[in-house]
């Protein structure tokens, strides 16, 4: 009999336990997670022009297409978004900012036509902001602004070149760059230590040998009037650290300035296939230590307590490859160095798969796979020729797909408001990068039969969910059902428990769907995409709505 009554209580406390843990608790704050992210990329001179007067330097004024030329976006456009609180109604929780270096001043023939440097990836100066985005000040106040608004900034960096030779560019000396030969991708070697492309010049990011700063930089800044100012600032820094004067020791201080000056809160690192994997794993330790140190020193302008975040663009790595990325001769686990977080290029070839495949692969590779680490999913991007629905057919079911999957998520400018990504009389990238369509969006126009402003209205439901839940990209994936659709996320760290349910291709109108114990019988649950409310009984929600998706939280 005493045993029988020890067993009744075990059963008794097991299932108390059970209630409490598979019901969603109440907490104060929801915190942020890096692996949660949604992130907005954007080129800063196609988004919003907030300033007029910063629109012409350097006497750019040579005939280019349309899309090849600088279009007059700027950093103070960006501010003007982030006061609107247009990214704030989208639900982003990062801004990814394409470079902002001082560009080079002439233009090239890239063989599809002249083209200047408006996206800021042909890098002149490091030291110096391009004034067509805006002034320093400016950048300091965006940064500013973002975290006010709970939003990080991640700025694209560029380490493996310098901007292309042109009548107003010369190259650098031979002992910080190589012009030869162009990158073949056979190998490791000839993906590395080579031209990405013709006219791009290379930094020989793995010389240890000692060299001065190019003349043509001096001489810069001789004229500007802050040549003892920069030299001096590099004696500082190499007598602190103690590294050679090596190329790639320069460009480490140069590039961690950014984290000096404004407290940027990571990098989106660029061409991460093209520079040693050493060099990355010491730029990043030292822009993780420079952050901390940022951090002491401004006590009251930094959000929380996380490292500084490494975003990578390592070209073609795919979320199936798991840590590694296979080169022909090798494989590298360039996490191994300090990235916390790879763009997966698989995505947008993945976004086809029916959910249940989709979602579960996905919640799989993130979950057991990654060891810790984690992918960014994006459906388009700046230099994409195989972008996801150039002609925007698929605007909905491309913003369900892209911010309900396992990951981080990467909205590119006009993901969310149908911009064509193909533009007449262009080719090439240029036909990704026209300028953000503010005006169609005005005007509301339609697209494949959904207005603009419905498209948008869908990706900021969607975002503002996943930023009020951490369990959506960063949860474990379970299918509730599979006809219709219904699935949970659950995320569960030591002191935090997040947990929903949500339904895709359901019937309009009355509607039911399971719950699978993630809210107790009796809760009143809330539909975060119609506002519409219900009460689970039996295990189950019965709900009318007008859409075919349910996002269910308590």
């Amino acid at each position: 009999m005493r045993n029988l009554l020890i067993a009744y209580l075990l059963i008794v406390v097991a299932f108390s336990s059970y209630q409490c843990t598979s019901d969603v608790k109440e907490t104060a704050e929801v915190p942020f997670l890096w692996e949660n992210a949604n992130i907005y990329f954007l080129l800063t001179d196609r988004f919003n022009n907030g300033d007029a007067e910063n629109d012409l330097n350097f006497d750019r004024t040579s005939e280019t297409k349309e899309t090849r030329k600088f279009m007059g976006g700027d950093i103070k456009g960006i501010i003007q978004k982030l006061e609107d609180n247009y990214f704030t109604d989208l639900g982003i929780t990062a801004i990814w900012l394409s470079p902002i270096a001082e560009q080079v001043h002439g233009f090239v023939d890239e063989g599809q036509g002249d083209t200047y440097a408006y996206h800021g990836y042909w890098a002149k100066d490091w030291t110096a902001m391009e004034p067509n985005f805006g002034t320093e000040e400016d950048f300091l106040r965006l940064v500013e602004t973002a975290h006010a608004k709970g939003i990080r900034i991640l700025l694209d960096i560029v380490i493996n070149q310098t901007g292309p030779v042109t009548d107003k560019d010369p190259v650098w000396p031979d002992n910080w760059v190589r012009t030869e030969p162009r990158c073949t991708y056979q190998d490791y070697r000839s993906a590395v230590t080579c031209t990405l492309v013709e006219n791009l010049p290379d930094l020989k990011t793995e010389s240890d040998e000692e060299v001065d700063v190019p003349q043509v930089l001096k001489d810069k800044w001789e004229k500007e009037g802050r040549l003892e100012k920069e030299l001096t600032e590099l004696d500082e820094f190499f007598e602190r650290t103690g590294y050679p004067r090596a190329p790639r020791y320069y460009m480490i201080k140069w590039i961690t300035d950014y984290i000096r000056k404004y407290g940027i809160d990571g990098f989106r690192v660029d061409t991460v296939k093209h520079v040693e994997e050493t060099v990355w794993g010491e730029l990043i330790a030292e822009a993780k230590k420079v952050y901390e140190q940022w951090k002491k020193e401004n006590p009251n302008k930094y959000i929380d307590d996380r490292e500084f975040y490494i975003l990578g663009e390592l070209y073609g790595y795919n979320i199936q490859s798991k840590l590694y990325y296979h080169y022909s001769d090798t494989s590298i686990n360039y996490f191994k160095y300090g990235y916390d977080n790879m763009i997966n290029f698989s995505f947008k070839g993945d976004v086809y798969k029916p959910y249940k495949q989709l979602f579960t692969e996905y919640s799989s590779y993130l979950q057991d796979s990654l060891d810790g680490k984690w992918a960014t999913n994006y459906l388009c991007s700046h230099d994409d020729s195989w972008s996801y629905d150039k002609e925007r057919k698929d605007a909905f079911n491309a913003g369900t797909r892209l911010l309900l999957t396992p990951g981080t998520s990467q909205i590119y400018y006009g993901d969310e408001t149908a911009r064509i990504l193909e533009v007449e009389g262009e080719e090439g990238d240029a036909n990704l990068r026209s300028f953000m369509n503010w005006d169609e969006l005005t005007a509301n126009i339609e697209r494949n039969g959904v207005t603009i402003n419905e498209v948008l209205t869908h990706y900021q439901k969607l975002g503002q969910f996943r930023k009020a839940h951490p369990a959506v990209g960063a949860g474990a994936h379970t299918m509730i059902s599979g006809e219709p659709y219904v699935f949970k996320r659950e995320y569960r760290s030591e002191n935090y428990h997040d947990a929903v349910v949500i339904g895709l291709d359901l019937p309009k109108g009355e509607k039911e769907l399971g719950v699978a114990n993630v809210f107790k019988n009796g809760t009143v649950v809330k539909d975060a995409y119609s506002g519409t409310t219900a009460t689970v009984s039996e295990g189950k929600v019965n709900i009318s709505t007008e859409y075919d998706i349910v996002l269910l939280e308590k």
